[in-house]
Protein backbone atom coordinates (compact mmCIF):
# COMPACT_ATOMS: atom_id res chain seq x y z
CA UNK A 1 0.00 0.00 0.00
CA UNK A 2 1.29 3.59 -0.61
CA UNK A 3 2.96 5.11 2.01
CA UNK A 4 0.87 8.79 3.06
CA UNK A 5 2.48 11.05 4.80
CA UNK A 6 5.52 13.91 5.24
CA UNK A 7 6.26 17.17 6.00
CA UNK A 8 3.17 19.33 6.47
CA UNK A 9 2.37 22.82 4.43
CA UNK A 10 0.14 24.86 6.57
CA UNK A 11 -2.46 27.06 4.74
CA UNK A 12 -4.19 29.35 7.34
CA UNK A 13 -6.97 30.49 5.27
CA UNK A 14 -10.79 29.16 5.02
CA UNK A 15 -12.01 28.80 1.18
CA UNK A 16 -8.92 28.25 -1.04
CA UNK A 17 -10.62 27.60 -4.53
CA UNK A 18 -9.13 25.60 -7.15
CA UNK A 19 -8.14 28.58 -9.02
CA UNK A 20 -5.72 28.64 -5.96
CA UNK A 21 -4.58 24.97 -5.84
CA UNK A 22 -4.39 24.94 -9.84
CA UNK A 23 -4.79 28.27 -12.47
CA UNK A 24 -7.05 27.98 -14.79
CA UNK A 25 -4.72 28.68 -18.06
CA UNK A 26 -3.28 25.23 -17.32
CA UNK A 27 -6.15 23.26 -17.88
CA UNK A 28 -5.09 22.39 -21.25
CA UNK A 29 -2.24 20.68 -20.22
CA UNK A 30 -2.60 16.74 -21.80
CA UNK A 31 -0.95 15.30 -18.44
CA UNK A 32 -0.67 15.50 -14.75
CA UNK A 33 3.21 16.15 -15.05
CA UNK A 34 3.15 19.40 -16.96
CA UNK A 35 0.83 21.07 -13.87
CA UNK A 36 3.22 20.43 -11.33
CA UNK A 37 5.66 23.46 -11.43
CA UNK A 38 2.15 25.55 -10.78
CA UNK A 39 0.74 24.61 -7.71
CA UNK A 40 -0.38 27.06 -5.48
CA UNK A 41 1.31 30.24 -7.73
CA UNK A 42 -1.49 32.08 -7.72
CA UNK A 43 -2.38 31.75 -3.91
CA UNK A 44 -2.50 35.19 -2.48
CA UNK A 45 -1.52 34.06 1.77
CA UNK A 46 0.11 36.19 4.62
CA UNK A 47 3.57 33.86 4.98
CA UNK A 48 3.40 31.69 2.01
CA UNK A 49 6.06 31.13 0.15
CA UNK A 50 6.48 28.35 -2.82
CA UNK A 51 10.56 28.53 -2.12
CA UNK A 52 12.03 26.42 0.25
CA UNK A 53 11.30 23.38 1.98
CA UNK A 54 7.88 23.92 3.00
CA UNK A 55 6.82 23.74 -0.02
CA UNK A 56 8.73 21.77 -2.04
CA UNK A 57 9.34 18.89 0.63
CA UNK A 58 5.63 19.17 1.77
CA UNK A 59 3.58 15.30 1.33
CA UNK A 60 0.85 17.01 3.69
CA UNK A 61 -1.14 19.81 3.52
CA UNK A 62 -3.29 21.16 6.79
CA UNK A 63 -5.54 23.96 6.14
CA UNK A 64 -8.92 25.84 7.47
CA UNK A 65 -12.63 24.96 6.17
CA UNK A 66 -14.14 24.76 2.53
CA UNK A 67 -10.39 23.64 0.90
CA UNK A 68 -11.30 23.68 -3.16
CA UNK A 69 -14.04 25.01 -3.52
CA UNK A 70 -14.33 26.81 -6.97
CA UNK A 71 -14.83 24.81 -9.90
CA UNK A 72 -15.21 21.27 -10.47
CA UNK A 73 -11.38 20.47 -12.07
CA UNK A 74 -9.39 17.08 -11.08
CA UNK A 75 -6.68 19.23 -12.39
CA UNK A 76 -6.59 20.76 -8.67
CA UNK A 77 -6.06 17.16 -7.11
CA UNK A 78 -3.52 16.22 -10.24
CA UNK A 79 -1.63 19.13 -8.91
CA UNK A 80 -1.20 17.98 -5.63
CA UNK A 81 -0.78 14.62 -6.57
CA UNK A 82 2.37 15.23 -8.83
CA UNK A 83 3.65 17.43 -6.24
CA UNK A 84 4.15 14.93 -3.68
CA UNK A 85 1.13 15.77 -1.60
CA UNK A 86 -0.42 12.27 -0.53
CA UNK A 87 -3.00 13.80 2.05
CA UNK A 88 -5.04 17.03 3.02
CA UNK A 89 -6.53 17.90 6.84
CA UNK A 90 -9.00 20.62 6.82
CA UNK A 91 -11.81 21.37 8.50
CA UNK A 92 -14.31 21.12 5.74
CA UNK A 93 -13.99 20.50 1.69
CA UNK A 94 -16.06 21.21 -1.07
CA UNK A 95 -17.67 18.52 -1.94
CA UNK A 96 -16.53 17.66 -5.69
CA UNK A 97 -13.15 18.43 -4.93
CA UNK A 98 -13.47 16.11 -1.82
CA UNK A 99 -14.62 13.12 -4.32
CA UNK A 100 -12.18 14.07 -6.78
CA UNK A 101 -9.64 13.45 -4.19
CA UNK A 102 -11.20 9.84 -3.09
CA UNK A 103 -11.32 9.39 -6.83
CA UNK A 104 -7.44 10.18 -7.44
CA UNK A 105 -6.32 7.86 -4.30
CA UNK A 106 -5.92 10.59 -1.91
CA UNK A 107 -7.35 11.08 1.39
CA UNK A 108 -9.46 14.54 2.12
CA UNK A 109 -9.54 14.13 6.20
CA UNK A 110 -12.11 16.14 8.06
CA UNK A 111 -11.45 16.96 11.18
CA UNK A 112 -12.83 19.10 13.53
CA UNK A 113 -11.83 23.04 13.93
CA UNK A 114 -10.19 22.30 17.61
CA UNK A 115 -8.25 19.41 16.51
CA UNK A 116 -6.91 21.46 13.43
CA UNK A 117 -5.94 24.56 15.54
CA UNK A 118 -3.95 22.27 17.55
CA UNK A 119 -2.07 21.13 14.47
CA UNK A 120 -1.46 24.41 13.58
CA UNK A 121 -0.29 25.45 17.29
CA UNK A 122 2.46 22.57 16.38
CA UNK A 123 4.62 24.93 13.67
CA UNK A 124 5.44 27.20 16.23
CA UNK A 125 8.14 24.15 16.90
CA UNK A 126 9.44 24.26 13.88
CA UNK A 127 8.21 21.93 10.75
CA UNK A 128 6.10 19.38 11.41
CA UNK A 129 5.65 15.77 10.00
CA UNK A 130 2.79 14.14 9.81
CA UNK A 131 2.53 10.19 9.72
CA UNK A 132 -1.14 8.28 8.47
CA UNK A 133 -1.80 5.02 9.43
CA UNK A 134 -4.27 4.08 7.10
CA UNK A 135 -5.64 0.63 8.81
CA UNK A 136 -5.87 2.18 12.28
CA UNK A 137 -6.96 5.49 10.61
CA UNK A 138 -4.75 7.64 12.61
CA UNK A 139 -2.15 10.38 12.19
CA UNK A 140 0.33 11.63 14.09
CA UNK A 141 1.82 14.84 13.50
CA UNK A 142 5.42 15.85 14.93
CA UNK A 143 7.07 19.28 15.13
CA UNK A 144 11.02 19.60 15.64
CA UNK A 145 10.60 20.60 19.10
CA UNK A 146 9.11 17.11 20.37
CA UNK A 147 5.45 18.19 20.01
CA UNK A 148 2.87 15.71 19.45
CA UNK A 149 -0.62 15.56 18.06
CA UNK A 150 -1.95 11.95 17.35
CA UNK A 151 -5.63 12.71 15.83
CA UNK A 152 -8.40 9.37 14.77
CA UNK A 153 -10.27 9.83 11.45
CA UNK A 154 -13.24 8.26 9.99
CA UNK A 155 -13.54 7.38 6.13
CA UNK A 156 -16.53 6.40 4.65
CA UNK A 157 -16.07 2.78 3.25
CA UNK A 158 -16.03 3.14 -0.09
CA UNK A 159 -13.89 6.29 0.17
CA UNK A 160 -11.48 4.47 2.07
CA UNK A 161 -11.42 1.30 -0.94
CA UNK A 162 -10.53 4.02 -3.42
CA UNK A 163 -7.80 5.41 -1.15
CA UNK A 164 -6.37 1.72 -0.25
CA UNK A 165 -6.69 0.83 -3.83
CA UNK A 166 -4.77 4.09 -5.33
CA UNK A 167 -7.70 5.54 -6.71
CA UNK A 168 -11.02 4.88 -9.14
CA UNK A 169 -9.29 3.26 -11.79
CA UNK A 170 -7.56 0.86 -10.17
CA UNK A 171 -10.49 0.18 -7.37
CA UNK A 172 -12.38 -0.73 -10.80
CA UNK A 173 -9.24 -2.56 -12.04
CA UNK A 174 -9.56 -4.90 -9.12
CA UNK A 175 -13.11 -5.33 -9.19
CA UNK A 176 -14.27 -5.98 -12.97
Amino acid sequence: MKRFGGRVLFLDRSDINTDEIIPAKYLTAVDKQSLGPHLLEDLSLEGFSREGPGFSEAGVIVTRANFGCGSSREHAVWALEVNGITAVFAESFARIFRRNMFNGGLPAVELPSAAIEEIFGLAAGGSVRCEIDMETKSAVFSSDDGGRREVEFSLAPFDEALVVHGGWIEYADSRY
